[in-house]
């Protein structure tokens, strides 16, 4: 039985995962990679996937619809060795990796997870909706964004990995991230 909230179908009470990134620039497509290998896997049923790409407008417009926890899952430069896996707790109060208060800049081709998470709080105050309760960010640290398709050797190799954390996330309660549990390659940071 869907624990309360699960079977309304505008999202709430759901978690959405969501894979940003473009597949034509290297390292670029590790999110949209590792949603498409969390495709094939069992998920729990309250937990959707979406293959953002480079689509973060319509992400930001869809995350109106109220789902309760969401995962971005994209690559984040944090001065780690390439490969590198990192959890990385955000929010809309001003607490998320960006300079709080800029606003919003709208470009299909360049809506990285702090571009998507502004433009959203923009749209809420704009529009209304109902804004996630909890926002996580699942990064690799690049090698490279050179043109082409496909990831670099340490990017593609981190793929199980955040795939691995990203379930282990959806399968604990909303609100509790709690840093997961210790997975080779994995080198979970905060803020």
């Amino acid at each position: 039985m869907p624990s309360e909230g699960t079977d309304r179908t505008d999202g709430t009470g759901k978690t959405l995962v969501a894979g940003i990134g473009n597949v034509f620039l290297g390292d670029d497509g590790f999110g949209v990679e590792t949603v498409r290998l969390l495709a094939g896997r069992a998920l729990p049923p309250d937990v959707e996937l979406m293959d953002a790409g480079i689509r973060g407008v319509h992400l930001a417009y869809r995350l109106l619809d109220g789902w309760r926890r969401l995962v971005l899952v994209d690559t984040v430069d944090r001065g780690a060795a390439p490969g590198t896996v990192h959890l990385i707790e955000a929010g809309l109060d001003g607490t998320e990796p960006t300079a709080a208060g800029e606003p919003a800049r709208v470009d299909g081709h360049g809506m990285d997870p702090a571009a998507v998470l502004r433009l959203l709080r923009d749209l809420h105050a704009g529009v209304g909706g109902t804004l996630p309760e909890q926002i996580l960010v699942v990064g690799c640290q690049p090698l490279t964004f050179a043109e082409g398709i496909g990831l670099s050797p340490p990017v593609a190799a981190a793929v199980g990995p955040a795939a691995d954390l990203v379930l282990d996330l959806v399968t604990r309660p909303p609100g509790t991230a709690g840093g997961p549990r210790p997975r080779t390659g994995v080198a979970p940071t905060t803020g």
